[in-house]
């Protein structure tokens, strides 16, 4: 189960990996915690549209459906309003009835609802600082850490569904330092301009611990198309697609995570975010089963 604040968010985060695993036989669920109501137009061909003006929710949803079929996994929409990025000095108010306002209560209870009701044994999501400081990602870092700790105590949620524990539980770190530093150097060496050299000039992010590297070079094809189903996020000429795909592969051929807590014995590093987790083996999935 991957938990997303907004559509698109599932394409440009671990999406070659969710593709991978689905090729391997594997159900794979996206969570998305809000309709992306009121995220911006970012594809400038598009900002003109006047369907999309009318009704940009609804422009998103389609956008979310086609991805989904691009990269064969499920979805489902938890049901919170975008609570958009405020943005000015001093910061606005967050609207009322947005998303990262809603008590931890009701939305750890609507997660729950999916975790229980899909089972998985594994979670993605956002580090404690939502991957960038954007307060839906935030929130659904802290409603994805409260809902593993819940879904598997049958005291909590009790309307919920029947207990079901997840026994690992990673942050998606796709954009490291490192990585971006790489192909800034790669394209350089080039002598191609690289959009990068601005992001590395005034990055301020803390580099984070990257325990698990899940190779999925074959799959950055069908990371892409889903991204670009997500057309007015995306511009097809921007920075997302400045580095060639085989370059890519050569360079930075895996997809980076964080594990955040693991129910089940760990070596790190990992190459697989199901390490330790074989449903060949009955006595590791009945440790999801012995907690309920």
């Amino acid at each position: 189960m991957c938990v997303h604040a907004h559509p698109d968010d599932e394409s440009s985060k671990g999406a070659a990996t969710m593709a991978k695993y689905v090729d391997a036989g594997h159900d794979v669920l996206v969570v998305s915690c809000t309709g992306g109501e009121r995220g911006d137009v970012l594809n400038p061909r598009l900002k003109a549209d006047a369907h999309i003006t009318r009704d940009l929710a609804q422009v998103r949803r389609d956008e979310m459906a086609r991805a989904r079929e691009i990269l064969g996994v499920q979805h489902t929409w938890l049901g919170f309003v975008d609570s958009g990025l405020p943005e000015g000095d001093p910061l606005p108010p967050l609207p009322e009835g947005c998303f990262a306002l809603e008590p931890l209560a009701v939305t750890t209870e609507a997660l729950v609802r999916e975790i229980r009701r899909f089972r998985p044994h594994v979670l993605t999501t956002y580090d404690e600082n939502g991957g960038y400081p954007h307060p839906d990602h935030v929130m659904c870092h802290d409603v994805s850490m409260a809902a593993f700790v819940a879904a598997g105590d049958p005291t909590a949620f009790p309307d919920a569904g029947p207990a079901w524990q997840p026994l690992k539980v990673y942050y998606n770190q796709t954009f490291s330092r490192a990585r971006i530093e790489a192909f800034h150097e790669a394209l350089t060496a080039l002598g191609e301009e690289s959009p990068y050299a601005e992001w590395l000039e005034n990055w301020s992010r803390v580099d984070r611990t990257v325990t698990t590297r899940v190779e999925c070079s074959a799959w950055f094809d069908r990371r892409d198309a889903a991204l670009l189903a997500h057309a007015t996020q995306v511009d097809p000429d921007g920075t997302w697609f400045a580095v060639p795909r085989d370059m890519q592969r050569r360079i930075w051929p895996t997809e980076d995570f964080e594990l955040a807590h693991s129910e089940v014995p760990v070596e790190l590093p990992e190459d697989d975010l199901f390490a330790g987790i074989r449903t060949d083996q009955p006595q590791l999935v009945a440790v999801a089963q012995e907690q309920v």
